[in-house]
Protein backbone atom coordinates (compact mmCIF):
# COMPACT_ATOMS: atom_id res chain seq x y z
CA UNK A 1 0.00 0.00 0.00
CA UNK A 2 1.30 3.27 -0.88
CA UNK A 3 1.60 5.74 1.90
CA UNK A 4 2.95 8.96 0.33
CA UNK A 5 1.00 11.80 0.20
CA UNK A 6 2.41 14.38 -2.61
CA UNK A 7 2.34 18.73 -1.52
CA UNK A 8 0.26 20.53 -4.67
CA UNK A 9 1.11 23.66 -3.34
CA UNK A 10 3.68 25.47 -0.11
CA UNK A 11 1.05 27.95 1.42
CA UNK A 12 2.80 30.30 3.99
CA UNK A 13 0.79 31.80 6.48
CA UNK A 14 3.30 33.24 8.74
CA UNK A 15 7.01 33.36 8.23
CA UNK A 16 8.88 34.27 11.56
CA UNK A 17 12.53 34.55 13.09
CA UNK A 18 12.14 30.70 14.85
CA UNK A 19 9.55 28.89 13.08
CA UNK A 20 7.33 29.31 10.14
CA UNK A 21 3.44 28.49 9.16
CA UNK A 22 2.30 26.67 6.18
CA UNK A 23 -0.96 25.47 5.38
CA UNK A 24 -0.64 23.27 2.45
CA UNK A 25 -2.76 22.02 -1.00
CA UNK A 26 -1.68 18.31 -0.67
CA UNK A 27 -2.91 14.76 -2.45
CA UNK A 28 -3.21 11.74 0.14
CA UNK A 29 -2.17 8.51 -0.74
CA UNK A 30 -5.28 7.50 -2.53
CA UNK A 31 -4.88 10.63 -4.47
CA UNK A 32 -7.71 12.99 -2.66
CA UNK A 33 -7.20 16.35 -1.97
CA UNK A 34 -6.66 17.41 1.29
CA UNK A 35 -4.86 20.52 3.74
CA UNK A 36 -1.74 19.61 5.40
CA UNK A 37 -0.26 22.38 8.19
CA UNK A 38 2.47 22.51 8.83
CA UNK A 39 5.34 24.47 11.16
CA UNK A 40 8.19 24.75 10.00
CA UNK A 41 11.78 24.85 12.16
CA UNK A 42 15.05 24.71 11.49
CA UNK A 43 16.40 21.89 13.83
CA UNK A 44 17.82 21.61 17.63
CA UNK A 45 20.49 20.31 19.28
CA UNK A 46 21.40 19.41 22.65
CA UNK A 47 24.16 17.31 24.91
CA UNK A 48 23.73 15.22 27.99
CA UNK A 49 26.68 16.35 30.11
CA UNK A 50 28.27 14.04 33.17
CA UNK A 51 31.00 14.31 35.16
CA UNK A 52 31.55 12.66 38.56
CA UNK A 53 28.87 11.24 39.22
CA UNK A 54 26.49 14.67 38.21
CA UNK A 55 24.47 15.24 35.59
CA UNK A 56 24.11 18.69 33.98
CA UNK A 57 20.81 20.78 34.16
CA UNK A 58 19.87 24.05 33.30
CA UNK A 59 16.76 25.86 34.41
CA UNK A 60 14.87 28.15 32.30
CA UNK A 61 11.76 30.08 32.25
CA UNK A 62 9.89 28.23 28.85
CA UNK A 63 7.17 30.93 27.85
CA UNK A 64 4.60 28.79 26.61
CA UNK A 65 4.51 26.89 29.63
CA UNK A 66 4.21 29.77 31.89
CA UNK A 67 7.49 27.94 34.53
CA UNK A 68 10.78 27.18 34.60
CA UNK A 69 11.51 23.69 33.90
CA UNK A 70 15.18 21.21 33.89
CA UNK A 71 16.61 20.61 31.14
CA UNK A 72 19.86 19.69 29.03
CA UNK A 73 21.42 22.43 27.49
CA UNK A 74 20.21 23.09 24.15
CA UNK A 75 19.81 25.45 21.34
CA UNK A 76 18.28 25.89 17.72
CA UNK A 77 20.14 25.29 14.30
CA UNK A 78 21.37 28.45 12.75
CA UNK A 79 21.06 27.82 9.01
CA UNK A 80 23.74 25.63 7.76
CA UNK A 81 25.17 24.45 10.58
CA UNK A 82 26.13 20.97 11.47
CA UNK A 83 24.08 19.69 14.44
CA UNK A 84 27.44 18.86 16.59
CA UNK A 85 28.64 22.22 16.39
CA UNK A 86 25.47 23.80 17.81
CA UNK A 87 25.07 21.29 20.64
CA UNK A 88 28.78 22.03 21.52
CA UNK A 89 28.11 25.76 21.07
CA UNK A 90 24.97 25.49 23.23
CA UNK A 91 27.06 23.63 26.14
CA UNK A 92 29.68 26.03 26.01
CA UNK A 93 27.19 28.98 25.77
CA UNK A 94 24.63 28.07 28.60
CA UNK A 95 27.05 26.12 30.99
CA UNK A 96 30.59 27.18 30.23
CA UNK A 97 32.26 23.84 29.11
CA UNK A 98 33.95 22.87 26.12
CA UNK A 99 33.32 19.38 25.35
CA UNK A 100 36.31 16.65 24.18
CA UNK A 101 34.09 14.97 22.11
CA UNK A 102 30.42 14.28 21.57
CA UNK A 103 28.51 10.76 20.83
CA UNK A 104 25.16 11.60 18.74
CA UNK A 105 22.55 9.27 20.65
CA UNK A 106 19.27 9.52 18.81
CA UNK A 107 17.71 12.24 16.28
CA UNK A 108 13.84 12.61 17.31
CA UNK A 109 10.90 14.19 15.78
CA UNK A 110 9.42 15.63 18.94
CA UNK A 111 6.33 16.18 17.01
CA UNK A 112 6.08 14.76 13.95
CA UNK A 113 2.05 15.50 13.24
CA UNK A 114 2.61 19.37 12.41
CA UNK A 115 6.24 19.83 12.24
CA UNK A 116 9.32 19.11 10.26
CA UNK A 117 11.42 19.70 13.20
CA UNK A 118 14.69 17.43 13.92
CA UNK A 119 15.90 17.19 17.50
CA UNK A 120 19.83 15.81 17.38
CA UNK A 121 20.60 14.35 21.15
CA UNK A 122 24.42 14.19 22.17
CA UNK A 123 26.43 12.84 25.16
CA UNK A 124 29.72 14.20 26.53
CA UNK A 125 31.92 13.11 29.28
CA UNK A 126 34.56 15.02 29.16
CA UNK A 127 35.54 18.81 28.89
CA UNK A 128 37.04 22.02 29.59
CA UNK A 129 35.72 24.66 31.98
CA UNK A 130 35.15 27.67 30.44
CA UNK A 131 32.53 30.91 31.29
CA UNK A 132 29.48 30.43 30.26
CA UNK A 133 28.00 33.14 27.49
CA UNK A 134 24.10 32.92 27.56
CA UNK A 135 22.69 34.54 24.46
CA UNK A 136 21.16 38.08 24.68
CA UNK A 137 17.76 38.21 26.41
CA UNK A 138 18.59 34.28 27.55
CA UNK A 139 18.18 33.33 31.23
CA UNK A 140 19.10 30.21 32.77
CA UNK A 141 21.08 28.55 35.59
CA UNK A 142 23.23 25.43 35.05
CA UNK A 143 23.32 23.02 37.77
CA UNK A 144 25.33 19.81 38.21
CA UNK A 145 22.75 17.43 39.97
CA UNK A 146 24.09 14.07 41.52
CA UNK A 147 22.44 11.14 38.93
CA UNK A 148 20.22 9.97 41.97
CA UNK A 149 18.65 12.95 42.40
CA UNK A 150 17.99 13.04 38.86
CA UNK A 151 16.93 9.54 38.45
CA UNK A 152 14.05 11.21 41.41
CA UNK A 153 13.21 14.21 39.10
CA UNK A 154 12.75 11.84 36.35
CA UNK A 155 10.41 8.90 37.85
CA UNK A 156 8.49 11.71 39.85
CA UNK A 157 7.99 13.82 36.88
CA UNK A 158 9.33 17.06 37.74
CA UNK A 159 11.63 16.80 34.48
CA UNK A 160 9.20 16.71 31.56
CA UNK A 161 10.94 18.17 28.88
CA UNK A 162 10.99 15.31 25.88
CA UNK A 163 14.49 15.63 24.64
CA UNK A 164 15.82 15.67 28.52
CA UNK A 165 13.51 12.72 29.17
CA UNK A 166 15.07 10.57 26.26
CA UNK A 167 18.71 11.73 26.77
CA UNK A 168 18.49 10.81 30.82
CA UNK A 169 16.71 7.42 29.87
CA UNK A 170 19.56 6.73 27.62
CA UNK A 171 21.94 7.65 29.87
CA UNK A 172 20.39 5.83 33.10
CA UNK A 173 20.12 2.34 30.62
CA UNK A 174 23.85 2.70 29.52
CA UNK A 175 24.70 2.74 33.42
CA UNK A 176 23.09 -0.65 33.62
CA UNK A 177 25.64 -2.42 31.56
Amino acid sequence: MELTEKTVQKNYVYRGKIISVRADDALRADGKPCKRELVEHPGGACVLYSEDGKILLVKQYRYAYGKTIYEIPAGKLNEGEEPALAAARELEEEAGIRADSLTLLFTMYPTPGYTNEKIYIYRADIGTHTSAHSDEGEFLTAEFLPEETVRRMLESGEINDGKTIIALQAYFLSSKD
